[in-house]
Protein backbone atom coordinates (compact mmCIF):
# COMPACT_ATOMS: atom_id res chain seq x y z
CA UNK A 1 0.00 0.00 0.00
CA UNK A 2 1.31 3.61 -0.88
CA UNK A 3 2.66 5.75 2.08
CA UNK A 4 3.02 9.33 -0.22
CA UNK A 5 1.87 8.42 -3.87
CA UNK A 6 -1.84 8.18 -4.78
CA UNK A 7 -3.39 7.63 -1.46
CA UNK A 8 -7.07 7.22 -2.63
CA UNK A 9 -10.47 8.62 -1.05
CA UNK A 10 -11.39 6.68 2.25
CA UNK A 11 -9.85 9.40 4.58
CA UNK A 12 -12.29 11.77 2.80
CA UNK A 13 -15.00 8.80 2.53
CA UNK A 14 -14.15 8.66 6.68
CA UNK A 15 -14.79 12.39 7.07
CA UNK A 16 -18.21 11.91 4.52
CA UNK A 17 -19.84 8.65 6.87
CA UNK A 18 -19.84 11.47 9.79
CA UNK A 19 -21.30 15.04 9.92
CA UNK A 20 -19.67 17.28 7.51
CA UNK A 21 -20.15 20.77 6.93
CA UNK A 22 -19.66 21.35 2.64
CA UNK A 23 -16.37 23.62 1.89
CA UNK A 24 -15.74 21.69 -1.01
CA UNK A 25 -16.08 25.23 -2.94
CA UNK A 26 -12.53 25.41 -1.86
CA UNK A 27 -11.77 23.00 -5.07
CA UNK A 28 -13.13 25.54 -7.51
CA UNK A 29 -11.15 27.90 -6.53
CA UNK A 30 -8.03 25.75 -6.42
CA UNK A 31 -9.24 24.67 -9.87
CA UNK A 32 -9.20 28.04 -11.13
CA UNK A 33 -5.35 28.46 -10.17
CA UNK A 34 -4.20 24.62 -12.56
CA UNK A 35 -2.19 24.48 -14.86
CA UNK A 36 -1.41 28.35 -14.53
CA UNK A 37 1.43 30.79 -13.08
CA UNK A 38 -0.90 30.47 -10.41
CA UNK A 39 -0.81 26.84 -9.30
CA UNK A 40 1.12 27.14 -6.27
CA UNK A 41 -0.96 27.48 -3.07
CA UNK A 42 -0.03 27.96 0.27
CA UNK A 43 -3.33 27.97 2.39
CA UNK A 44 -2.68 28.72 6.12
CA UNK A 45 -4.58 29.02 9.41
CA UNK A 46 -5.01 27.92 13.06
CA UNK A 47 -4.82 24.70 14.36
CA UNK A 48 -8.22 22.63 14.37
CA UNK A 49 -9.23 24.93 11.41
CA UNK A 50 -10.08 21.97 8.98
CA UNK A 51 -6.35 21.94 7.75
CA UNK A 52 -5.87 18.38 7.60
CA UNK A 53 -9.56 17.71 6.42
CA UNK A 54 -9.42 20.32 3.14
CA UNK A 55 -6.21 18.36 2.04
CA UNK A 56 -8.12 15.10 2.19
CA UNK A 57 -11.05 16.22 0.35
CA UNK A 58 -8.21 17.51 -2.09
CA UNK A 59 -6.61 14.45 -2.36
CA UNK A 60 -10.18 12.54 -3.02
CA UNK A 61 -10.92 14.61 -5.78
CA UNK A 62 -7.72 14.80 -7.47
CA UNK A 63 -6.23 11.62 -7.18
CA UNK A 64 -6.70 9.20 -10.38
CA UNK A 65 -6.34 6.00 -9.14
CA UNK A 66 -10.06 6.07 -7.01
CA UNK A 67 -13.47 6.93 -8.22
CA UNK A 68 -14.98 10.24 -6.20
CA UNK A 69 -17.69 10.98 -7.80
CA UNK A 70 -20.52 9.74 -5.65
CA UNK A 71 -18.53 11.24 -2.44
CA UNK A 72 -19.27 14.58 -4.00
CA UNK A 73 -22.26 14.35 -6.03
CA UNK A 74 -24.52 16.23 -3.33
CA UNK A 75 -21.98 19.35 -2.55
CA UNK A 76 -21.63 22.44 -3.76
CA UNK A 77 -18.39 20.80 -6.26
CA UNK A 78 -20.32 19.17 -8.30
CA UNK A 79 -22.55 22.03 -9.38
CA UNK A 80 -19.21 23.68 -10.46
CA UNK A 81 -18.26 23.57 -14.04
CA UNK A 82 -15.07 22.44 -13.31
CA UNK A 83 -16.36 19.48 -11.20
CA UNK A 84 -15.62 16.90 -14.02
CA UNK A 85 -12.65 18.41 -15.53
CA UNK A 86 -10.23 18.04 -12.81
CA UNK A 87 -12.39 14.70 -11.03
CA UNK A 88 -10.17 11.56 -10.37
CA UNK A 89 -7.64 13.14 -13.18
CA UNK A 90 -3.80 13.14 -11.68
CA UNK A 91 -1.56 11.65 -9.26
CA UNK A 92 -1.27 13.12 -6.27
CA UNK A 93 1.33 12.93 -3.76
CA UNK A 94 0.21 13.68 0.13
CA UNK A 95 2.95 14.61 1.78
CA UNK A 96 2.17 14.71 6.11
CA UNK A 97 5.52 16.10 7.43
CA UNK A 98 4.27 15.69 11.17
CA UNK A 99 4.82 11.85 9.95
CA UNK A 100 8.65 12.90 9.71
CA UNK A 101 9.02 15.47 12.22
CA UNK A 102 7.54 12.69 14.86
CA UNK A 103 9.77 10.22 13.60
CA UNK A 104 13.38 12.20 13.09
CA UNK A 105 14.74 14.72 15.30
CA UNK A 106 18.47 15.14 13.65
CA UNK A 107 19.61 17.61 11.02
CA UNK A 108 19.44 15.07 7.86
CA UNK A 109 15.09 15.31 7.93
CA UNK A 110 15.13 16.40 4.43
CA UNK A 111 17.01 13.90 3.02
CA UNK A 112 15.29 10.97 5.12
CA UNK A 113 12.29 12.90 3.39
CA UNK A 114 13.80 12.81 -0.47
CA UNK A 115 14.91 9.30 -0.12
CA UNK A 116 10.95 7.65 1.45
CA UNK A 117 9.19 9.99 -1.60
CA UNK A 118 11.97 8.55 -4.24
CA UNK A 119 11.53 5.42 -3.14
CA UNK A 120 8.21 5.06 -3.53
CA UNK A 121 8.34 6.98 -6.99
CA UNK A 122 10.46 4.10 -8.19
CA UNK A 123 8.30 1.71 -7.21
CA UNK A 124 4.90 3.49 -8.63
CA UNK A 125 6.73 3.97 -11.60
CA UNK A 126 9.02 0.82 -12.61
CA UNK A 127 8.68 1.29 -16.30
CA UNK A 128 10.49 4.70 -15.85
CA UNK A 129 14.24 4.51 -16.04
CA UNK A 130 15.69 6.41 -13.23
CA UNK A 131 19.00 6.45 -13.91
CA UNK A 132 21.13 9.23 -13.07
CA UNK A 133 18.60 11.11 -10.93
CA UNK A 134 19.58 12.69 -8.19
CA UNK A 135 16.73 13.81 -5.59
CA UNK A 136 13.07 13.58 -6.26
CA UNK A 137 12.37 16.50 -8.48
CA UNK A 138 14.37 14.97 -11.20
CA UNK A 139 12.74 11.79 -10.72
CA UNK A 140 9.66 13.48 -10.73
CA UNK A 141 10.40 15.46 -13.71
CA UNK A 142 11.80 12.31 -15.41
CA UNK A 143 8.30 10.78 -14.68
CA UNK A 144 6.16 14.22 -16.08
CA UNK A 145 8.33 13.66 -19.71
CA UNK A 146 7.47 9.83 -19.81
CA UNK A 147 3.91 9.65 -18.74
CA UNK A 148 2.53 13.39 -20.48
CA UNK A 149 1.18 13.54 -16.60
CA UNK A 150 1.43 15.95 -14.33
CA UNK A 151 1.11 15.74 -10.44
CA UNK A 152 -0.71 17.75 -8.15
CA UNK A 153 1.21 17.49 -5.01
CA UNK A 154 -0.49 18.43 -1.34
CA UNK A 155 1.92 19.22 2.16
CA UNK A 156 0.21 19.18 4.86
CA UNK A 157 1.70 20.56 7.97
CA UNK A 158 4.53 22.45 5.55
CA UNK A 159 5.37 24.33 8.83
CA UNK A 160 6.42 21.18 10.96
CA UNK A 161 9.91 21.05 9.77
CA UNK A 162 10.36 25.53 10.39
CA UNK A 163 8.15 25.01 14.06
CA UNK A 164 10.69 21.83 15.13
CA UNK A 165 14.26 23.52 13.92
CA UNK A 166 15.01 26.94 14.81
CA UNK A 167 15.52 29.32 11.81
CA UNK A 168 19.31 28.92 11.20
CA UNK A 169 20.08 25.64 11.98
CA UNK A 170 21.09 22.43 8.87
CA UNK A 171 17.39 21.31 8.87
CA UNK A 172 15.71 24.70 8.33
CA UNK A 173 18.44 25.80 5.83
CA UNK A 174 17.89 22.36 3.97
CA UNK A 175 14.14 22.63 4.41
CA UNK A 176 13.80 25.82 2.65
CA UNK A 177 16.67 24.59 -0.72
CA UNK A 178 14.86 21.60 -0.75
CA UNK A 179 11.50 23.72 -1.36
CA UNK A 180 12.80 25.77 -3.70
CA UNK A 181 14.28 23.27 -5.92
CA UNK A 182 11.32 21.52 -5.93
CA UNK A 183 8.85 24.02 -6.54
CA UNK A 184 11.13 27.32 -8.30
CA UNK A 185 12.62 25.81 -10.78
CA UNK A 186 12.05 26.44 -14.33
CA UNK A 187 9.72 23.41 -15.07
CA UNK A 188 8.43 23.07 -12.62
CA UNK A 189 4.74 24.05 -13.98
CA UNK A 190 5.74 21.20 -16.44
CA UNK A 191 5.70 19.12 -13.24
CA UNK A 192 2.45 20.11 -11.35
CA UNK A 193 -0.60 20.83 -12.40
CA UNK A 194 -0.72 22.21 -8.98
CA UNK A 195 0.64 22.66 -5.43
CA UNK A 196 -1.43 22.64 -2.20
CA UNK A 197 0.30 23.33 1.26
CA UNK A 198 -1.01 24.14 4.23
CA UNK A 199 0.06 24.32 7.20
CA UNK A 200 -0.08 27.32 10.92
CA UNK A 201 1.96 29.62 9.41
CA UNK A 202 2.94 31.58 6.10
CA UNK A 203 5.86 30.98 3.98
CA UNK A 204 8.85 32.13 5.99
CA UNK A 205 10.08 35.55 4.92
CA UNK A 206 13.84 36.78 4.10
CA UNK A 207 13.89 40.14 5.12
CA UNK A 208 9.97 41.22 3.12
CA UNK A 209 10.39 38.66 0.85
CA UNK A 210 8.64 35.00 1.12
CA UNK A 211 11.24 32.39 0.30
CA UNK A 212 8.73 31.02 -2.14
CA UNK A 213 7.49 34.10 -3.80
CA UNK A 214 6.10 32.00 -6.66
CA UNK A 215 3.23 31.16 -3.99
CA UNK A 216 0.00 32.54 -4.12
CA UNK A 217 -0.71 32.80 0.14
CA UNK A 218 -4.07 32.54 1.72
CA UNK A 219 -3.99 33.10 5.97
CA UNK A 220 -5.63 34.30 9.00
CA UNK A 221 -4.12 37.89 7.81
CA UNK A 222 -5.24 37.49 4.53
CA UNK A 223 -6.90 34.88 3.19
CA UNK A 224 -8.12 35.92 -0.36
CA UNK A 225 -11.23 34.55 -1.81
CA UNK A 226 -10.77 31.89 0.56
CA UNK A 227 -12.00 32.85 3.72
CA UNK A 228 -15.22 31.40 3.67
CA UNK A 229 -13.76 28.24 3.96
CA UNK A 230 -11.16 28.96 7.06
CA UNK A 231 -14.44 28.30 9.26
CA UNK A 232 -17.53 27.88 9.57
CA UNK A 233 -20.16 30.83 8.66
CA UNK A 234 -23.11 32.19 10.92
CA UNK A 235 -25.47 29.93 8.34
CA UNK A 236 -23.89 27.10 8.65
CA UNK A 237 -24.31 27.10 12.74
CA UNK A 238 -27.60 27.76 12.73
CA UNK A 239 -28.17 24.71 10.77
CA UNK A 240 -26.07 22.73 12.94
CA UNK A 241 -27.68 24.20 15.98
CA UNK A 242 -31.27 23.48 14.42
CA UNK A 243 -30.69 19.98 13.77
CA UNK A 244 -28.86 19.16 17.37
CA UNK A 245 -31.84 21.19 19.14
CA UNK A 246 -28.89 23.49 20.58
CA UNK A 247 -28.79 26.95 21.61
CA UNK A 248 -27.43 29.47 18.39
CA UNK A 249 -26.96 32.31 20.82
CA UNK A 250 -25.04 29.86 22.94
CA UNK A 251 -22.60 28.81 20.04
CA UNK A 252 -22.13 32.18 18.93
CA UNK A 253 -21.21 33.50 22.63
CA UNK A 254 -18.54 30.62 22.63
CA UNK A 255 -17.16 29.99 19.12
CA UNK A 256 -18.26 33.37 17.02
CA UNK A 257 -15.81 36.50 16.47
CA UNK A 258 -13.28 35.45 13.56
CA UNK A 259 -12.96 37.73 11.14
CA UNK A 260 -11.51 36.25 8.56
CA UNK A 261 -10.82 38.95 5.56
CA UNK A 262 -14.22 40.06 3.80
CA UNK A 263 -16.15 37.22 6.11
CA UNK A 264 -17.26 38.93 9.40
CA UNK A 265 -18.39 36.17 11.43
CA UNK A 266 -16.84 32.62 11.23
CA UNK A 267 -16.69 30.67 13.80
CA UNK A 268 -14.05 27.58 14.73
CA UNK A 269 -15.31 24.82 13.13
CA UNK A 270 -13.32 22.02 15.44
CA UNK A 271 -14.86 23.70 18.81
CA UNK A 272 -18.77 24.02 16.94
CA UNK A 273 -18.12 20.01 16.21
CA UNK A 274 -17.13 19.03 19.80
CA UNK A 275 -20.10 21.27 21.25
CA UNK A 276 -22.86 19.68 19.18
CA UNK A 277 -21.72 15.85 19.34
CA UNK A 278 -21.17 16.25 22.81
CA UNK A 279 -24.70 18.81 23.34
CA UNK A 280 -22.54 21.12 25.83
CA UNK A 281 -20.58 24.62 24.91
CA UNK A 282 -17.23 24.99 26.56
CA UNK A 283 -13.78 25.48 25.67
CA UNK A 284 -12.10 22.69 23.97
CA UNK A 285 -9.64 25.09 22.71
CA UNK A 286 -7.13 24.39 25.28
CA UNK A 287 -6.40 20.72 22.57
CA UNK A 288 -4.95 22.59 20.36
CA UNK A 289 -1.33 22.02 21.93
CA UNK A 290 -0.19 26.54 21.55
CA UNK A 291 -1.06 27.29 25.55
CA UNK A 292 2.53 27.23 26.35
CA UNK A 293 3.40 28.97 23.11
CA UNK A 294 1.40 31.80 23.88
CA UNK A 295 2.47 31.78 27.88
CA UNK A 296 5.92 32.03 26.32
CA UNK A 297 5.18 34.93 23.48
CA UNK A 298 2.79 36.86 26.80
CA UNK A 299 5.86 36.78 29.23
CA UNK A 300 7.79 38.36 26.60
CA UNK A 301 6.00 41.36 27.52
CA UNK A 302 7.13 43.97 25.04
CA UNK A 303 6.75 48.05 25.52
CA UNK A 304 3.04 48.04 25.59
CA UNK A 305 2.31 44.11 25.19
CA UNK A 306 0.84 43.67 28.29
CA UNK A 307 -1.70 47.17 28.30
CA UNK A 308 -2.80 45.31 24.75
CA UNK A 309 -3.95 41.96 26.31
CA UNK A 310 -5.00 43.69 29.08
CA UNK A 311 -7.81 45.98 26.74
CA UNK A 312 -8.21 42.79 24.67
CA UNK A 313 -9.36 41.17 28.22
CA UNK A 314 -11.26 44.26 28.41
CA UNK A 315 -13.27 43.50 25.29
CA UNK A 316 -11.30 46.37 23.13
CA UNK A 317 -9.31 45.92 20.30
CA UNK A 318 -5.46 47.60 19.96
CA UNK A 319 -3.95 48.90 16.71
CA UNK A 320 -1.48 45.89 14.96
CA UNK A 321 0.99 45.78 11.83
CA UNK A 322 0.99 42.08 11.05
CA UNK A 323 3.49 43.19 7.65
CA UNK A 324 7.18 42.83 9.23
CA UNK A 325 6.42 39.41 10.70
CA UNK A 326 8.80 36.40 9.69
CA UNK A 327 6.46 33.93 9.42
CA UNK A 328 8.53 32.00 11.99
CA UNK A 329 7.79 31.46 15.50
CA UNK A 330 11.17 31.59 16.82
CA UNK A 331 12.18 34.93 15.41
CA UNK A 332 9.46 37.19 17.55
CA UNK A 333 11.46 41.23 18.18
CA UNK A 334 8.48 42.84 19.01
CA UNK A 335 4.46 43.21 20.44
CA UNK A 336 3.50 43.47 16.56
CA UNK A 337 5.19 40.48 16.27
CA UNK A 338 3.17 38.32 19.31
CA UNK A 339 0.26 39.95 18.37
CA UNK A 340 0.65 38.47 14.62
CA UNK A 341 1.54 35.02 15.49
CA UNK A 342 -1.70 34.48 18.33
CA UNK A 343 -3.36 35.62 15.28
CA UNK A 344 -2.28 32.96 13.39
CA UNK A 345 -2.61 30.57 16.37
CA UNK A 346 -6.51 31.42 16.49
CA UNK A 347 -6.09 33.47 19.72
CA UNK A 348 -6.90 37.07 18.13
CA UNK A 349 -8.86 37.80 15.03
CA UNK A 350 -7.64 40.38 12.56
CA UNK A 351 -9.74 43.41 10.98
CA UNK A 352 -7.88 43.47 7.71
CA UNK A 353 -9.51 47.10 7.18
CA UNK A 354 -8.78 48.43 10.70
CA UNK A 355 -5.40 47.25 11.05
CA UNK A 356 -6.63 45.84 14.61
CA UNK A 357 -6.91 42.49 16.75
CA UNK A 358 -8.86 41.50 19.46
CA UNK A 359 -10.10 38.36 21.19
CA UNK A 360 -12.57 36.52 19.26
CA UNK A 361 -15.14 34.58 21.61
CA UNK A 362 -15.80 33.21 25.21
CA UNK A 363 -13.90 30.30 24.81
CA UNK A 364 -11.02 32.36 23.60
CA UNK A 365 -11.42 34.35 26.27
CA UNK A 366 -11.22 31.80 28.73
CA UNK A 367 -7.72 30.61 27.44
CA UNK A 368 -6.36 34.07 27.37
CA UNK A 369 -7.05 34.51 31.03
CA UNK A 370 -5.92 31.64 31.85
CA UNK A 371 -2.58 32.42 29.77
CA UNK A 372 -2.40 35.57 32.09
CA UNK A 373 -2.66 33.98 35.28
CA UNK A 374 0.45 31.73 34.21
CA UNK A 375 2.24 34.75 33.86
CA UNK A 376 1.27 36.02 37.36
CA UNK A 377 0.57 39.12 36.51
CA UNK A 378 -1.69 38.97 39.64
CA UNK A 379 -3.67 42.60 39.95
CA UNK A 380 -5.25 41.73 36.50
CA UNK A 381 -5.82 38.25 37.64
CA UNK A 382 -7.17 39.63 40.99
CA UNK A 383 -9.42 42.23 39.14
CA UNK A 384 -10.74 38.69 37.01
CA UNK A 385 -11.40 36.93 40.14
CA UNK A 386 -13.68 39.41 41.71
CA UNK A 387 -15.76 40.09 38.82
CA UNK A 388 -18.64 37.90 39.82
CA UNK A 389 -18.94 39.62 43.13
CA UNK A 390 -18.67 43.03 41.50
CA UNK A 391 -21.85 41.80 39.27
CA UNK A 392 -23.49 40.60 42.38
CA UNK A 393 -23.07 43.82 44.03
CA UNK A 394 -24.58 45.64 41.24
CA UNK A 395 -27.41 43.92 40.72
CA UNK A 396 -27.92 44.71 44.08
CA UNK A 397 -27.77 48.42 44.32
CA UNK A 398 -24.64 47.86 46.40
CA UNK A 399 -23.18 50.98 44.77
CA UNK A 400 -21.08 51.54 47.75
CA UNK A 401 -19.80 48.52 47.32
CA UNK A 402 -18.97 48.87 43.74
CA UNK A 403 -17.40 52.08 43.93
CA UNK A 404 -14.86 50.19 46.75
CA UNK A 405 -14.42 47.69 44.05
CA UNK A 406 -13.48 49.47 41.13
CA UNK A 407 -11.10 51.83 43.07
CA UNK A 408 -9.37 48.44 44.20
CA UNK A 409 -9.02 47.25 41.13
CA UNK A 410 -7.29 51.20 39.82
CA UNK A 411 -5.22 51.70 42.44
CA UNK A 412 -3.92 47.82 42.02
CA UNK A 413 -3.50 48.91 38.10
CA UNK A 414 -2.17 51.95 37.96
CA UNK A 415 1.21 51.49 36.32
CA UNK A 416 -1.14 49.59 33.41
CA UNK A 417 -4.00 51.94 33.18
CA UNK A 418 -4.40 55.24 33.91
CA UNK A 419 -7.69 57.34 33.98
CA UNK A 420 -7.13 60.34 31.85
CA UNK A 421 -10.80 60.38 30.00
CA UNK A 422 -14.18 58.68 30.69
CA UNK A 423 -12.56 55.79 27.96
CA UNK A 424 -9.95 54.45 29.94
CA UNK A 425 -12.30 54.40 33.20
CA UNK A 426 -14.61 52.09 31.07
CA UNK A 427 -11.91 50.13 29.70
CA UNK A 428 -10.81 49.02 33.36
CA UNK A 429 -14.99 48.70 34.08
CA UNK A 430 -14.94 46.03 31.31
CA UNK A 431 -12.34 44.25 33.04
CA UNK A 432 -13.70 44.50 36.13
CA UNK A 433 -16.93 42.92 34.26
CA UNK A 434 -15.14 39.98 33.31
CA UNK A 435 -17.37 37.19 33.84
CA UNK A 436 -20.65 39.23 33.08
CA UNK A 437 -19.85 38.00 29.95
CA UNK A 438 -21.59 34.75 30.62
CA UNK A 439 -24.83 36.05 31.08
CA UNK A 440 -24.59 39.69 29.02
CA UNK A 441 -23.72 40.80 25.88
CA UNK A 442 -21.63 44.13 26.52
CA UNK A 443 -21.43 47.73 24.42
CA UNK A 444 -19.34 50.12 24.83
CA UNK A 445 -20.24 53.08 23.03
CA UNK A 446 -23.80 51.82 22.12
CA UNK A 447 -25.87 54.76 20.76
CA UNK A 448 -29.11 55.21 22.88
CA UNK A 449 -31.77 58.33 22.76
CA UNK A 450 -30.06 61.49 21.95
CA UNK A 451 -26.45 60.28 22.75
CA UNK A 452 -24.26 56.75 23.26
CA UNK A 453 -24.25 55.59 26.68
CA UNK A 454 -20.58 54.70 27.77
CA UNK A 455 -21.40 50.38 28.52
CA UNK A 456 -24.89 48.86 28.03
CA UNK A 457 -25.08 45.29 29.72
CA UNK A 458 -27.67 43.35 27.44
CA UNK A 459 -29.05 40.02 28.98
CA UNK A 460 -28.61 36.84 26.89
CA UNK A 461 -31.03 34.92 25.70
CA UNK A 462 -32.88 32.92 28.51
CA UNK A 463 -31.52 35.04 31.53
CA UNK A 464 -33.61 36.88 33.53
CA UNK A 465 -31.12 39.14 34.69
CA UNK A 466 -32.08 43.19 34.14
CA UNK A 467 -30.40 44.81 31.63
CA UNK A 468 -27.72 47.60 32.66
CA UNK A 469 -26.70 51.19 31.80
CA UNK A 470 -23.22 52.24 32.80
CA UNK A 471 -22.56 56.33 32.60
CA UNK A 472 -19.33 56.98 33.23
CA UNK A 473 -17.74 60.82 34.55
CA UNK A 474 -14.21 61.88 35.69
CA UNK A 475 -14.18 65.50 38.15
CA UNK A 476 -18.26 65.30 38.19
CA UNK A 477 -20.36 63.19 40.05
CA UNK A 478 -22.00 59.69 40.15
CA UNK A 479 -25.30 62.06 40.43
CA UNK A 480 -24.63 63.88 36.84
CA UNK A 481 -23.67 60.68 34.86
CA UNK A 482 -27.33 59.36 35.98
CA UNK A 483 -29.10 62.67 35.48
CA UNK A 484 -27.45 62.53 31.58
CA UNK A 485 -28.77 58.97 31.12
CA UNK A 486 -32.26 60.34 32.10
CA UNK A 487 -31.64 63.36 29.78
CA UNK A 488 -30.49 61.69 27.00
CA UNK A 489 -33.14 59.03 26.76
CA UNK A 490 -30.71 56.31 27.00
CA UNK A 491 -33.13 53.69 28.58
CA UNK A 492 -35.47 54.33 24.97
CA UNK A 493 -33.47 52.81 22.80
CA UNK A 494 -33.86 49.48 25.50
CA UNK A 495 -37.79 49.74 24.79
CA UNK A 496 -38.22 46.08 23.35
CA UNK A 497 -36.84 45.09 27.02
CA UNK A 498 -39.59 44.41 29.06
CA UNK A 499 -37.84 43.64 32.56
CA UNK A 500 -35.98 46.13 35.00
CA UNK A 501 -33.40 48.16 34.00
CA UNK A 502 -30.49 49.43 36.39
CA UNK A 503 -29.13 52.85 35.67
CA UNK A 504 -25.31 52.48 36.91
CA UNK A 505 -23.40 56.49 37.43
CA UNK A 506 -19.94 55.94 38.61
CA UNK A 507 -17.30 58.93 38.99
CA UNK A 508 -13.84 58.95 39.13
CA UNK A 509 -12.15 62.50 40.85
CA UNK A 510 -8.50 62.36 40.08
CA UNK A 511 -7.40 65.01 42.73
CA UNK A 512 -8.80 62.85 45.63
CA UNK A 513 -8.10 59.63 43.69
CA UNK A 514 -11.98 58.24 44.85
CA UNK A 515 -14.97 56.60 43.00
CA UNK A 516 -18.50 57.43 43.59
CA UNK A 517 -21.27 55.33 42.05
CA UNK A 518 -25.17 55.66 42.32
CA UNK A 519 -27.50 52.90 41.31
CA UNK A 520 -30.96 53.32 39.98
CA UNK A 521 -33.35 50.91 39.45
CA UNK A 522 -36.33 51.57 37.12
CA UNK A 523 -39.08 49.59 34.80
CA UNK A 524 -38.42 49.14 31.03
CA UNK A 525 -39.95 50.36 28.58
CA UNK A 526 -39.64 53.79 29.56
CA UNK A 527 -41.75 56.56 27.30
Amino acid sequence: MSAYINLGNEAFATIRRGEYVDKSGLIAVVNNTLNTRRCFSCVTRSRRFGKSMAAEMLCAYYDHSCDSRELFADLEIARDPSFDKYLNTMPVIYLDLTAFVTRFHDEDIVNHIDAELRAEVAKTYPQVDMQGCRDLMDCLIRIANDTRQKFFFIIDEWDAICREFPTGTPAMDRYLTWLRRMFKVVNATSVFAGVYMTGILPIKKYKTESALNNFMEYSMVEPGNMGRYFGFTKDEVQALATEHAMSFDELEKWYDGYQIGDELSMFNPNSVMQAVNRRRCRSYWASTGAFDSVVNYIQMNFQGLKDDIILMLAGGRCKVNPTKFQNDMSVINNRDDVLTVLIHLGYLSYNWRRDECYIPNHEVMGEMANAVEANNWTPVVNALEASDQLLQDILCGEADAVARAVEAIHDDNTSILSYNNENSLACVLSLALYTARNQYVIHRELPTGKGFADIVLMPRKNVSSPAIIVELKVNRDADSAITQIHRRQYPAKLAQYTGELLLVGLNYDRDTKQHTCQIETLQAPLS
